[in-house]
């Protein structure tokens, strides 16, 4: 059966299936003080990075309306799947759902399945590929896929580092968070996302090399079976950090593979300046 895979422009993609009409990419917008964009194939992360650094005021996004959803549905792919960041992060998904009633109420029935991450970057992406591997598979009914999705969703997990938690501290995001530590202290949390998508502090360290170490070490204990695991890492312009913990993870167990992207426009304004982001 033919297929299609939607997922907002929070989530980013390899370069080998940024081409692949399979996926479709619907963009949330950003602003940061007067600049205004779309989170698209435009989006240029240095110039947005000099614009965050230069505004006083907290950058700012804006979820797809409904229509936009409802026109990435309207394919012939006879199954679609859908995967938005965390509905406790933002209002995507809830767009997406309406997009999906908007969908049957012009265009009757068709098979659709939206998946909250419960995540958000990587997180997202890594249940994309899923998708797109259970339908490459060819043995899955639509039934079947979806519940692994979801299941997949539930069992998944999401790390990140920041240099700065001011945007996320700003915007509401860390009502998770009992506490944070002072950054002038270069005390760096470490800090992941529960089942339901809400921000926690899991640890804590003193420089950004350190906690590095002490994500890995968490990821590495909570994983289970690694070896049958896709480990997912993006960056905000610091590819090096990146490579640090793949290489930590890879000297700590064994994975089915570990991936490395830069982060896209949302991500970029969550993540900030040096932000690494981890989903297993």
């Amino acid at each position: 059966m033919s297929y299609k895979i939607v997922i907002d422009s929070c989530g980013e993609l390899p370069e080998e299936l940024k081409k692949d009409t399979h996926f479709q990419h619907v963009p949330l917008g950003l602003e940061v003080g007067d600049y205004q964009i779309l989170d698209d194939e435009n989006f240029d992360q240095k110039e947005f990075l000099q614009k965050v650094a230069a505004c006083k005021t907290c950058p700012k996004s804006s979820c797809p309306s409904p229509e936009k959803y409802m026109e990435a549905y309207h394919t012939d792919a006879e199954n679609v799947y859908a995967t938005t960041l965390s509905a406790n992060l933002s209002g995507s998904y809830n767009s997406a759902v309406l997009g999906m009633n908007l969908y049957h109420e012009t265009y009757g029935e068709k098979n659709i399945h939206i998946v909250d991450s419960c995540s958000a970057s990587c997180g997202e992406t890594q249940i994309a590929l899923l998708a797109q591997e259970l339908e490459e598979e060819g043995t899955h009914t639509f039934e079947e896929i979806v519940e692994r999705l979801e299941t997949y969703r539930d069992e998944m997990h999401t790390y990140f580092i920041l240099d700065n938690l001011e945007t996320l501290r700003k915007n509401g995001r860390l009502s998770g968070v009992k506490a944070l530590v002072a950054s002038t202290l270069s005390i760096k949390p470490v800090m992941g996302a529960n089942n339901e998508g809400v921000i926690l502090q899991l640890s804590q360290a003193i420089g950004m090399k350190k906690a590095i170490q002490k994500m890995v070490d968490i990821v590495v204990k909570e994983a289970g079976d690694s070896a049958s695991k896709r480990v997912m890492i993006t960056h905000c312009n610091c590819p090096e950090r990146a490579q640090i913990t793949k290489e930590a993870l890879e000297k700590k167990a064994q994975w089915k593979e570990i991936i490395i992207m830069d982060t896209a426009g949302i991500s970029s304004m969550y993540a900030n300046d040096g932000g690494i982001i981890l989903t297993v």
